[in-house]
């Protein structure tokens, strides 16, 4: 698929980030891996694959000169990655893929088959890869694993928006993350049977997928990727060190 456009986010989180502060940066989207920064990488990735405007959402002043190097369109943070993407959705139209400059290792291939692989039907997809994929790629790797019914899977932080539908998603991240320390309350909107079913691993992939986009008034699909590798985001200094093992080996 070409022509699409697509959101890249390296916002901030407030005070030192430990994994730029590893990496020697101001900010992790600044880190150099193999010559390059993170974020030239994946604005690089997401060109090959077929994206004819890319722009990223940052208001550090130095990604932002990092951004108009890369002849991106730079977009401030609004509240929240969840407000951000929706400002950046605005701004951009769909069709959009979203991901993060955190992927190091984004391959355009990647994107490419993530796009061929999302049903038509689909409002919203997002890319998951079952744990033996990732620990054949990345042996000893620590990823966060969503443990369902079948299986384990890892986000691999790439999403697709195929409509001005897809929104809707965005507004259920919205509410879920505004209660994020509040448990009780993203069960309230969550639905306590879907959150017993997870807990009792009862619920799938395919459920969870249709669960989530009947919340958001949307038809959300879930695609697994065969590269394992695509789930290896920098997250901390350990995964820093992986990616740079990668590149140079």
């Amino acid at each position: 698929m070409t022509g699409f456009s697509a959101l890249v986010l390296a916002g901030s989180r407030g005070g030192e980030d430990p994994v730029a502060a590893y990496g020697g940066a101001a900010h992790k989207a600044l880190i150099r891996l193999g010559g390059e920064t993170l974020l030239a990488r994946v604005v690089a990735a997401l060109r090959a694959a077929g994206a004819t405007r890319v722009a990223v959402i940052s208001s550090h002043p130095e990604v932002r000169d990092e951004i108009a190097r890369l002849g991106a369109e730079a977009l401030d943070e609004a509240a929240g990655p969840s407000l951000s993407v929706r400002a950046g959705a605005e701004r951009l139209g769909t069709p959009l893929v979203v991901t993060t400059a955190d992927h190091a290792l984004l391959r355009p291939e990647w994107v490419a088959r993530f796009l061929a692989d999302t049903p038509a039907e689909a409002d919203v997809t997002v890319l998951v890869a079952a744990r033996a994929t990732v620990e054949a790629a990345a042996p000893g790797t620590k990823r966060t694993w969503l443990k369902l019914a079948d299986g384990d899977w890892s986000g691999c932080n790439l999403f697709y928006l195929a409509n001005d539908r897809a929104l809707g998603v965005i507004d259920l991240w919205r509410r879920v993350e505004a209660e994020r320390k509040r448990p009780w309350k993203m069960a309230q909107i969550l639905g306590p049977r879907m959150l017993l079913r997870y807990i009792t691993r009862r619920l799938s992939l395919r459920d969870a997928a249709a669960r989530l986009g009947a919340l958001a008034g949307v038809r959300a699909a879930i695609v697994e990727t065969p590269y394992g590798l695509a789930s290896v985001d920098v997250d901390k200094p350990a995964d820093l060190d992986l990616v740079r093992r990668i590149v140079a080996g």
